[in-house]
């Protein structure tokens, strides 16, 4: 993918880097989430609407990404998944978080910290 790929959102066009995440996050909408769904394969659930909704209110509060571990406390705590929440983000995001839930999300590529 060309550093000048684009994805349309309404009508318009956004700017994705070289790996497909968005430039600008303020981009990211529900139309946007579900082309890059499907660029990734993935058909979206409930499950990963609340996972994303978590995500951005998180961008929107500290702005930056979530790291991985947050998002899995999220998974344990709101959604009711306990100790089994680490394993749900890997059956909703089976490429990893960052490759896929930050990605999705329309967060910038997170660098160098862990993915859970």
């Amino acid at each position: 993918m060309s550093a000048t790929a684009q994805a349309v959102k309404a009508n318009e066009t956004v700017q994705r880097d070289v790996e497909g995440y968005l430039v600008d996050p303020a981009d990211w909408n529900q139309e946007i989430a579900a082309q890059l769904a499907q660029d990734e394969n993935l058909e979206l659930t409930d499950d990963h609407w609340k996972v994303m909704e978590f995500m951005r209110r998180y961008y929107d509060e500290h702005h930056i990404a979530a790291d991985a571990r947050f998002t899995i406390k999220f998974l344990a705590d709101e959604l009711g998944y306990g100790a089994k929440a680490r394993k749900r983000l890997f059956e909703l995001f089976p490429y990893g978080y960052v490759k896929q839930a930050c990605k999705i999300a329309g967060m910038k590529r997170p660098r160098a910290w862990s993915t859970g």
